[in-house]
């Protein structure tokens, strides 16, 4: 029997956003020189939302991407299912930018390593950080940790991190699905 637990309500989702946007602030001040950008799929839905909240913040113009990490993956001819690669929407240069990567959940720490991989492939970045809405702590692979963290969760390898955006399942939310034995 799988059981749920609510681990982030639709009010404590807004003020992840709100808190994570001032703290960009605090380090990337007008943005000039920074860029957003989110990893596909699901970081493209907080990225976007982070962005909106920066702009109505700050009311100056920050520069948006999306990143598809597909064939940066060390798992990409490993798996029974080809995946389906993304649009990329990055038409801006990020050389000597500082670039924020964002995601949903940080997991073992691939997809971001995959992430940084693939950014590479748009020019050198003077510094990269990274912002994520869930941080599972206790499970990675790499050393990888982020600058910006929404929630941490302690979760043991059979629970499943489930991040809801109201645009897909009608409510912001993040829950934690237990599969019992």
């Amino acid at each position: 029997m799988k059981q749920t637990k609510k681990i982030v309500s639709k009010e404590k989702f807004n003020l992840i956003i709100e808190r994570i946007s001032h703290q960009l602030i605090e380090n990337h001040a007008d943005f000039s020189n920074s860029v957003l950008i989110g990893i596909q799929p699901r970081g493209t839905h907080f990225c976007k939302r982070i962005h909106k909240k920066l702009l109505k913040l700050i009311k100056n113009d920050i520069l948006l991407g999306t990143l598809d990490i597909t064939f940066y993956r060390d798992d990409f001819r490993r798996r029974k299912e080809p995946l389906e690669p993304q649009e990329i929407n990055i038409n801006f240069s990020i050389e000597g930018k500082h670039v924020i990567l964002i995601d949903d959940v940080l997991y073992t720490g691939r997809s971001v390593r995959a992430a940084m991989d693939a950014i590479l492939a748009f020019g050198r970045p003077r510094s990269i950080e990274l912002a994520v809405l869930i941080d599972r702590r206790f499970s990675r692979h790499l050393p990888i940790q982020p600058d910006y963290v929404g929630q941490k969760v302690d979760a043991i390898s059979s629970e499943k991190v489930i991040v809801e955006w109201k645009e897909f399942k009608g409510i912001d939310q993040v829950i934690l699905l237990n599969a019992e034995k």
